[in-house]
C-alpha cells in the first residue's frame, strides 16, 4: 500500500513540474487599436513573446503557481497582472495607456521580416483605416497630403490625382510610386496609357491601413520603385471579425454607403474565414455640372489557415463613374473665379448637353460617354500563399488577375471668354453678319454681346489587362552575435493596354454647366456658314490608336541582417523588360456633304486598319544598402544609399516605318538619405537629409493646337537633381491631445533637357538651370488630434509652396493653404456594439489656389489665367455602426 501511494505521489508530482499553461490574449491601445511587437513576458522567467500585427500574442509557459504577466511597449504604460499558472489556459486582454509612438506601427511594405517603423532604415509613413473613414478622404491627395516629401494634387476630384514625390519629375499620377493592393501594385508596367493607378480601385473600409515607404530601398521587392511605394493592406476575418456600417452624406448631393462583414466561414473549428467589404455612392459633385455620378465596389477575402501558413484570395469589381475637374479661365491678375452670364461664379465649363453628342465617323456613329466622367468597370483576383517550411524557411507567393474597361472624359484647352460678336469677328472678320441659337432652346436669337467659351473634349479610352505574380524564399540563420535574413525572389507581369482618342472641340456659354451654342455667319460673298452644329465645331473624331503590351521579369536577392545594436538591409535587383507598340494610321475622310458646314466640321477622322509596328527591350540592375544603429531607447540613426531604375512609359515612343526595334533606354535614379527616428513617452519623430538624382529622363509635352485638338508637341530628355530636409512629428500636449506635423524643404534643378520638337522635327536644349514644373520648395501639415475612445476631433492645415507651372518658369502658382475639421462621438450600446456619429469640412474656409496652371498650353492670356483651383469647401456627416 504504501508503495502504491508513494508511486501516485511521485506521479502527480512529476506531471505538475512539467504542466504547461497556454495563455493567449490581444494588446489594444486606449481606443481600441491593435499594438504590434509589443514586448509580453512572464516576469523572472524566461517566457516571453512579442504580439503580432494584430496585436494578438500566445505564450505556452512551464511555470507554475503564482506569477506576473508583463506586457509593456514605447510610449505606453506597463501592464501588470497577477496571473496563477496551474495549467488550464488563460486569457488576457491588455489595453495600454498612453498613445502609441508611430514608429512602433509594424512595416508590412519594402521588407521580408516583421519589425517596427522604427527598426526600419527608411522612410515611412502610416495612416490608420480609422482616420481615413473620420475624415470622409474621398481621394488619394486627401491621405497623402500629410505625408513629408508628397506634393499632392487632388482639384481634379476623386480620382487621378496628382502626386510629385521628393522632386522628381513627372506630369502626376503614380509615375514613381505604385498604388498597391496587398502587396501588389494595381499596374505592373505603367506608362501603356495614361490612366493614374487609383481610377482602378477606390479607397473603401475594408482596409486596416495605408502605408507610405520613401526611398530606394524600395525599388527591391514585388513590383518594384524608385520613389516609394503606396501600400492598402486589407482586412480578413480572422484579424478583423465583426461588422461595420458607415454612411456619409454630403452637400452636393452625395450618399455613400460603405460596409464590412468579416468572420468564420463554418463551425468553430473552422480554419476559414471571410471578409467582404464594398460601398454603393451617388454623387452630384462638391462641383455641381449637371451629370451626377454614381457607381459600386466589392472587394472580399477568402482566407484558409493550416499548421504552417495560410493561403488567401482576394477579388474585386468596380463599376463606378467620377466626374473629373478640369481647368477654367480665371481672372488674370487675382486668378478668382469670374463671373459667368447669369452673375454667379463659373467653377466648370463641363455641359450636361453634351450627354446627347453623338455623329458620325468614317468608321460608324460615335456617341460621347461624358456623363460617365471617369468610368471604370472591371475587377481582379489576388492568390496569397505563405508557407514556412520550419522556422528558419518561409515560401510566399502571390499571383494576380486584372482586366478592365477605362474611358476617361477629359476637358482641356477652354479658350478665353468672348462676346458672342468678338468670336465672330475673329472667325472671319469680312463676315456680313450672324445667327446663334441655344441647343434645344428654339428659334430664340442670342444677343451679340453674350460671352461664349470654345472647349475641347477628349474620350480617352482606356482598357487594361493584367497579369503579375511574384515568389521569394527567405531563409533566417542565427550566428552566436548576428542574425540574417537572406530573401530571394522573382517578380513576373505582363500588361497589356490601349490607347484610343476621340475628340471634338464645342461652344458653349460662359456660364456653369453651360448650354451649347449653335451658330452660324454670312461670309464676305453672302454664303452661309454653319461654324457649330449641336455645340460643336470641330468634329475631329479619332484621333489616337494604339495597342501596347509590355513584359517585366525581376530576379532579387537580399539580406536584413539584425545585430545588437545594428541594423543592415543590402539587396540587389536585375530587371528585363520587352514591350511592343502598335500606333494605328488615322485619316481624314469627308462625311457630311453639306455645303454650308466647315470643313471642321464635313471632315471626321478614323482609323485606316493599318499599323506601324514597333518592339523594345531594356535591362537595368538597382542596388541598396541601408544601415541602422539603435543609439539608445530614444534615439535610432539610419543612412540608405541605393541605384535604381526606371523603365520609361511606352506611350512616349514611336514606331518608325521599317525599322522594329525602338531605341530604349531605362532612366537611372540615385537616392541618399541620413536622418534619425526619435521615440520617447510622450513624443515621437523623424529628420531626414535626402538626394535624389535622374538621368535621362523622358518626358511627353502634349499642347492643344490652333485647332484646338489635343497633341503630342515635344518629348523631352532631362536629368535632375534634388536636395531636400524632411520633418515629421507626434508630441502629447495632455492626455489624448495631440500635435502632430510635418515639414518638407527642399531645392531642385533641371540640369539637362534635351526638347525633340515632334511637329517641326527639330532639337533644342531649353530650361536647363531652372526649377521641376509643379514642385514646390515648401510644403508641410499642421494638426491637433484629440481621441479619449468617445469624443475625438481634429483641426489640421495642409501647406504647399509656391511652384511654377510649367519648366520654363515663367508663370509661379501662389501657395495654397487647405484647413479641414472634424469631430465625433462613440456611443456605446449592449453586447460590445457601437455607434459613432460625426461631421467634417473639407477647405474649411474655402480658400482659393490654383493646384495647375494650363499645363498643355499657355496659362496667360490677355486678361485671363488658365488654371484649376482646388475643390471648394464641402461638409460631410457619417454614421458608423460597427456590430
Amino acid at each position: 500500500m504504501k508503495k502504491i501511494i508513494f508511486t501516485v505521489l511521485c506521479t502527480l508530482f512529476y506531471l505538475n513540474s512539467n504542466a504547461q499553461t497556454k495563455i493567449t490574449g490581444t494588446v489594444k491601445d486606449a481606443t481600441g487599436f491593435p499594438i504590434p511587437l509589443a514586448n509580453v513576458k512572464i516576469k523572472g522567467t524566461t517566457s516571453g513573446t512579442t504580439s503580432d500585427l494584430d496585436g494578438n500574442f500566445l505564450i505556452i509557459s512551464k511555470a507554475t503557481g503564482e506569477q506576473t504577466i508583463e506586457i509593456s511597449n514605447i510610449g505606453n504604460e506597463t501592464f501588470t497582472k497577477l496571473i496563477t499558472l496551474n495549467g488550464k489556459a488563460l486569457v488576457i486582454n491588455a489595453t495600454l495607456k498612453g498613445g502609441v509612438s508611430n514608429l512602433e506601427e509594424v512595416v508590412l511594405t519594402a521588407s521580408t521580416t516583421f519589425r517596427s517603423q522604427k527598426e526600419a532604415p527608411m522612410s515611412i509613413s502610416s495612416v490608420k483605416a480609422a482616420e481615413i473613414t473620420k475624415l470622409s478622404a474621398n481621394s488619394q491627395a486627401d491621405i497623402l497630403r500629410s505625408v513629408p516629401g508628397i506634393t499632392a494634387e487632388g482639384g481634379g476630384g476623386e480620382v487621378a490625382a496628382n502626386v510629385f514625390v521628393r522632386g522628381l519629375p513627372s506630369g502626376g499620377q503614380y509615375v514613381f510610386n505604385p498604388l498597391q493592393y496587398d502587396g501588389m501594385p494595381l499596374i505592373s508596367a505603367f506608362g501603356l496609357n495614361s490612366s493614374a493607378h487609383d481610377v482602378y480601385a477606390r479607397t473603401d473600409i475594408g482596409f486596416k491601413g495605408v502605408e507610405f515607404v520613401r526611398g530606394g530601398s524600395a525599388i527591391l521587392y514585388g513590383a518594384g520603385s524608385v520613389a516609394g511605394i503606396i501600400n492598402y493592406t486589407s482586412k480578413t476575418g480572422d484579424t478583423d471579425p465583426g461588422n461595420i456600417v458607415n454612411v456619409e452624406w454630403a452637400n452636393g448631393g452625395r450618399v455613400k454607403t460603405d460596409f464590412y462583414s468579416g468572420g468564420k466561414l463554418g463551425g468553430k473549428d473552422s480554419d476559414t474565414y471571410y471578409a467582404l467589404t464594398g460601398f454603393v455612392r451617388y454623387d452630384e459633385g462638391p462641383i455641381n455640372v449637371g451629370l451626377p455620378t454614381k457607381g459600386v465596389q466589392l472587394r472580399g477575402n477568402i482566407k484558409k489557415k493550416f499548421d504552417k501558413g495560410s493561403f488567401t484570395m482576394h477579388g474585386q469589381f468596380i463599376d463606378d463613374n467620377v466626374q473629373f475637374y478640369t481647368g477654367i479661365p480665371l481672372d488674370g491678375d487675382s486668378r478668382e473665379r469670374l463671373i459667368g452670364n447669369d452673375g454667379k461664379e463659373v467653377e466648370q465649363l463641363m455641359s450636361s448637353q453634351l450627354a446627347n453628342t453623338s455623329f458620325l465617323t468614317p468608321n460608324g456613329n460615335y456617341t460621347s460617354p461624358i456623363g460617365n466622367g471617369v468610368a471604370t468597370k472591371g475587377g481582379y483576383f489576388l492568390g496569397d500563399f505563405d508557407y514556412r517550411f520550419d522556422n528558419d524557411l518561409k515560401f510566399k507567393a502571390k499571383a494576380r488577375y486584372a482586366k478592365y474597361q477605362h474611358s476617361f472624359a477629359l476637358l482641356g484647352g477652354a479658350g478665353d471668354p468672348m462676346t458672342l460678336s468678338d468670336l465672330v469677328n475673329d472667325i472671319d472678320a469680312n463676315n456680313t453678319g450672324f445667327t446663334a441659337q441655344y441647343q434645344g432652346g428654339g428659334n430664340t436669337l442670342i444677343d451679340g454681346n453674350t460671352r461664349v467659351v470654345s472647349n475641347n473634349y477628349t474620350d480617352r479610352i482606356r482598357p487594361m489587362t493584367d497579369y503579375s505574380g511574384e515568389a521569394s524564399l527567405t531563409k533566417k540563420i542565427e550566428l552566436s552575435t548576428t542574425e540574417h535574413n537572406i530573401t530571394v525572389g522573382t517578380f513576373l507581369s505582363r500588361t497589356e493596354a490601349e490607347d484610343v482618342n476621340y475628340q471634338y472641340s464645342y461652344l458653349s456659354e460662359f456660364n456653369n454647366d453651360p448650354r451649347l451654342v449653335n451658330l452660324s455667319y454670312t461670309d464676305a460673298v453672302g454664303n452661309n456658314v454653319i461654324y457649330s452644329q449641336g455645340g460643336i465645331y470641330n468634329r475631329a473624331g479619332q484621333t489616337a490608336n494604339k495597342y501596347l503590351a509590355q513584359n517585366r521579369s525581376a530576379f532579387y536577392i537580399s539580406d536584413e541582417i539584425v545585430m545588437d545594436k545594428w541594423r543592415f538591409d543590402v539587396g540587389f535587383r536585375i530587371e528585363s523588360t520587352n514591350g511592343e507598340f502598335m500606333n494605328g494610321n488615322i485619316v481624314e475622310s469627308t462625311v457630311y456633304s453639306d455645303p454650308e458646314l466647315t470643313s471642321e466640321l464635313a471632315n471626321v477622322k478614323g482609323a485606316d486598319g493599318t499599323f506601324t509596328k514597333g518592339v523594345i527591350s531594356a535591362t537595368d540592375w538597382a542596388a541598396s544598402f541601408a544601415a541602422l544603429y539603435k543609439l539608445n531607447d530614444t534615439f535610432n540613426l539610419y543612412a540608405n544609399l541605393s541605384k535604381g531604375y526606371f523603365f520609361p512609359q511606352l506611350r512616349n515612343f514611336a514606331p518608325v516605318a521599317g525599322i522594329p526595334e525602338t531605341k530604349y533606354d531605362s532612366e537611372k535614379i540615385y537616392q541618399f538619405e541620413v536622418g534619425t527616428k526619435i521615440s520617447t513617452s510622450k513624443f515621437s519623430g523623424a529628420i531626414a537629409a535626402y538626394a535624389v538624382l535622374l538621368d535621362d529622363r523622358v518626358k511627353l509635352i502634349q499642347e492643344i493646337d490652333g485647332t484646338g485638338l489635343l497633341i503630342d508637341k515635344s518629348r523631352e530628355t532631362q536629368s535632375t537633381q534634388t536636395f531636400g530636409v524632411e520633418l515629421n512629428g507626434d508630441l502629447e500636449l495632455i492626455e489624448n491631445l495631440h500635435l502632430r506635423g510635418t515639414a518638407t524643404f527642399q531645392e531642385h534643378e533641371l540640369t539637362e533637357n534635351l526638347s525633340e520638337d515632334l511637329v517641326n522635327n527639330t532639337t533644342t536644349r531649353t530650361n536647363e538651370g531652372n526649377e521641376l514644373a509643379r514642385q514646390p520648395n515648401f510644403i508641410g501639415s499642421l494638426g491637433l488630434h484629440y481621441d479619449n475612445s468617445k469624443f475625438d476631433s481634429s483641426f489640421t492645415v495642409n501647406y504647399t509652396g509656391s511652384k511654377f507651372n510649367q519648366d520654363a518658369n515663367e508663370v509661379e502658382l501662389d501657395a495654397i493653404t487647405i484647413a479641414r475639421i472634424n469631430a465625433g462621438y462613440t456611443f456605446d450600446m449592449e453586447n460590445a456594439k457601437t455607434l459613432r456619429l460625426g461631421a467634417s469640412i473639407f477647405n474649411l474656409f474655402d480658400s482659393d489656389g490654383v493646384t495647375e496652371g494650363n499645363p498643355r498650353g499657355n496659362s496667360v492670356s490677355g486678361n485671363f489665367f488658365k488654371g484649376r483651383p482646388i475643390l471648394p469647401r464641402r461638409f460631410f456627416l457619417t454614421a458608423s455602426f460597427n456590430f
